[in-house]
């Protein structure tokens, strides 16, 4: 008899995904994803900026998940570039968003405050508010185009459409309308008998929006950069360099199971490992939260990153790389910084239809506005504001960044936290029990 096969081990993998803006960027990935032959989950995290897919390698494997995320219209920078691609997306970010403030401003101040109006101050407002639109607001504009091409919309349409309108019609009335040809507020004027409709232009409205979404983004970013820093201050707590113990000086990475090191005292324990040779005292605070250092001989584990006190040791390494129990705590947060609590996972369902849903009330928006004998002008600024202020960013933001900020900031404090789950469950305890023999409670450091 043949014995049955057993199926390959499920692999997990990260994967950094540059060009998302919204939730349902991010949902659109997930399901492309979930539909590759060999993938059993597939989550992706806006906030983080990241893919998680578990998959059978026998099957599939990364090359075909970025072929997949970039057939979307997404990058997939390379793992040892990621923090290079954030640090200049960051700065290119912040670039936009100082150009674009520095421009809107005067055109907000020039057509709101009558005092400040001067004649053809329009044409000021359109040379100013132009580039803001067009060069500022040039990832919004190429995202919906991306969509567009793939027959799908996200938050970039509705901030594109509505920013495009309104530079369009202003335009407009700027060119053909006679809307330059009086200084009233919001660039409106009487028809040429003074009696007709007012014109207006809303250059301002268009460079307000693109102003205010990208500096929602900066604060994202930079939530995004501070909580990356915490997981690379935990991962810094290691060393670089490791003695052996004939004295030889090597790098970390050269370090393999079975190698025998020195520590000495005041020194970090370079990876897990046991004690061969000499006594100490270890200062496990890292990782136990105890600040008593615990004493240890022959055949005691050491654990990477903790802190020799005083004696002279020699240990054997057991686990290196990935393996050790400081890598594993790194990957223990960035899972949980990865991982969608049960509201999340709401919001982004809801996120995934509402774009098309405000896109279709915003067209029932003009059919019902012109069928009900309104003119052109006041249609369109009804259609332009329920694209405007339907912007899901908060829904789709305000969880994941939660979550990444606090775990990341909980693991700097030494506090682990194991997911999005959990966090959300805590709502429901009532009893908190701590086992740290009366530090916490008492004070008494024993």
């Amino acid at each position: 008899m043949t014995p049955t096969a057993r199926p390959a081990p499920l692999e997990r993998i990260d994967l950094p995904i540059e060009g998302m803006t919204c939730a349902a960027c991010a949902t659109r990935i997930g399901k492309g994803l979930s539909k590759i032959d060999g993938v059993t989950q597939a989550d992706v995290n806006l906030a983080a900026a990241r893919a998680t897919v578990r998959f059978d390698p026998s099957i599939t494997g990364r090359d075909e998940f970025a072929a997949k995320i970039v057939s979307l219209g997404y990058r997939v920078p390379e793992v040892d570039r990621r923090d290079e691609a954030e640090a200049a997306a960051a700065h290119t970010l912040g670039v936009r968003l100082t150009v674009a403030a520095a421009l809107t401003v005067p055109v907000v101040a020039v057509s709101m405050i009558p005092a400040l109006m001067f004649d053809g101050w329009q044409w000021f407002a359109f040379a100013l508010s132009t580039p803001v639109v067009f060069w500022c607001g040039w990832g919004f504009h190429r995202a919906a185009a991306v969509n567009l091409r793939h027959g799908t919309a996200t938050m970039d349409t509705l901030v594109s459409m509505g920013t495009l309108a309104a530079w369009i019609w202003s335009t407009v009335a700027l060119l053909f309308l006679g809307a330059a040809d009086g200084n009233h507020s919001m660039g409106s004027m009487p028809g040429m008998d003074g009696s007709g409709p007012e014109v207006h232009v809303y250059f301002e409205t268009a460079g307000v929006i693109i102003t205010l979404i990208l500096l929602g983004k900066w604060f994202e970013a930079r939530a995004r950069r501070r909580s990356g820093d915490a997981l690379r201050a935990l991962a810094a707590l290691g060393v670089h360099t490791v003695t052996l113990d004939d004295g030889t000086e090597i790098d970390l990475a050269q370090l393999t199971v079975g190698m025998r090191f020195v520590v000495r005292p005041g020194a970090k324990v370079a990876t897990d490992g046991i004690v061969v040779e000499g006594r100490s005292a270890i200062d496990m605070s890292m990782l136990t939260g105890e600040p008593v250092p615990v004493e240890v001989g022959p055949g005691d584990e050491v654990v990477g990153a903790t802190v020799n006190a005083n004696g002279h040791l020699v240990v054997e390494a057991t686990r290196v790389g990935a393996d050790t129990a400081l890598a594993q705590i790194v990957r223990l947060v960035e899972e949980a910084q990865g991982s969608k609590a049960p509201i999340q996972r709401l919001a982004d369902r809801i996120s995934g239809v509402f774009v098309p849903v405000v896109l279709g009330i915003a067209v029932l928006t003009v059919i019902g506005w012109l069928a009900t004998g309104h003119s052109a002008q006041e249609t369109f600024t009804a259609a332009v504001a329920v694209l405007i202020i339907a912007c899901p960013c908060a829904l789709g933001l305000a969880t994941p960044t939660a979550i990444m900020v606090g775990t990341g900031r909980g693991a700097q404090m030494g506090i682990i936290i194991k997911g999005a789950e959990v966090l959300e469950q805590t709502r429901l305890v009532d009893v908190a029990v701590l086992d740290k023999t009366g530090t916490v409670t008492e004070g008494r450091m024993e």
